[in-house]
């Protein structure tokens, strides 16, 4: 068998280009997928591997169609879905534009990318999906990042219910959500808050991650707390569940 191929969108930085290292040590060849050029090219130039890089804006539905064309004719054994964003706010003042683009990348790429993928590995029985979702993914609800917890609800409940389809057709495809907490990237400045948790590093929650991916773990959550609070979460009452995301996104809020 020859070198293998991971396909990493929001490789430019975070835990995207963490993956990007991680597998680049594990000898996958990689085709690298961000909107940032430069960021691509630096990262590339540090990993001691063959990457292909695309640029691409997948907030815009035919650039994610162009992503598969461009590729298609590689062999893709992994798919990250990685790129992703989110916001803090109000809902009532927060940026109507902004919110859209999220649900275009949080959730529309990532059912694009899965749906045209999905069925070339299906034709090999062999390959793996990883969908990077977030513990905010297993909640009810929250309050202040309103939108982004839907996106992120919206990712795990669609990769578990297509991993239930292919366990059902005993396939040895992969499907599964990696849904971490606070990880130590750009995304607190993206999205402008400033998380009262303890983040845990880019490095491990790949680390985690692909580790149990390739165990073939449905739903992946990084730290014991987290496990317990999504738990939690399940066996509380919802609105007191909602009620308190609410109060602990308050605390993001900087300034306060």
């Amino acid at each position: 068998m020859g070198k293998q191929t991971a396909l990493i969108t929001g490789a430019s930085s975070g835990i995207g280009a963490a993956f990007a290292k991680q597998l680049s040590e594990k000898g996958y060849d990689l085709i690298l997928v961000a909107r940032r050029e430069e960021r691509l090219k630096k990262l590339s130039q540090a990993l001691q591997t063959d990457c292909a890089i695309i640029t691409a804006d997948l907030s815009k539905e035919e650039e994610c169609l162009d992503l598969y064309e461009q590729t298609k004719g590689r062999q893709i054994d992994i798919l990250i879905n990685c790129a992703g964003f989110g916001d803090f706010g109000d809902f009532s003042s927060t940026s109507l534009e902004k919110e859209l683009d999220m649900i275009d990348v949080n959730i529309k790429a990532v059912h694009i990318l899965t749906k045209k993928f999905l069925p070339d590995m299906m034709a090999r029985d062999a390959g793996y999906i990883l969908n990077v979702a977030s513990v905010a993914g297993l909640m009810p609800a929250g309050p202040y990042m309103a939108t982004y917890y839907a996106t992120k609800a919206y990712v795990t409940s669609f990769t578990s219910a297509i991993a239930e389809e292919l366990a059902n057709e005993k396939s040895h495809v992969y499907v599964g959500a990696l849904c971490p907490g606070p990880v130590d990237t750009e995304f607190d400045q993206v999205a402008d808050v400033s998380f009262g948790l303890k983040g845990i590093t880019a490095e491990y929650c790949v680390s985690y991650g692909l580790d149990n991916m390739f165990k073939k773990k449905r739903i992946i959550v990084p730290t014991l707390l987290l496990k317990v609070a999504a738990l939690s979460s399940k066996l509380a009452p919802r609105n007191l569940v909602v009620r308190l995301a609410g109060r602990q996104q308050m605390r993001k809020n900087k300034g306060k």
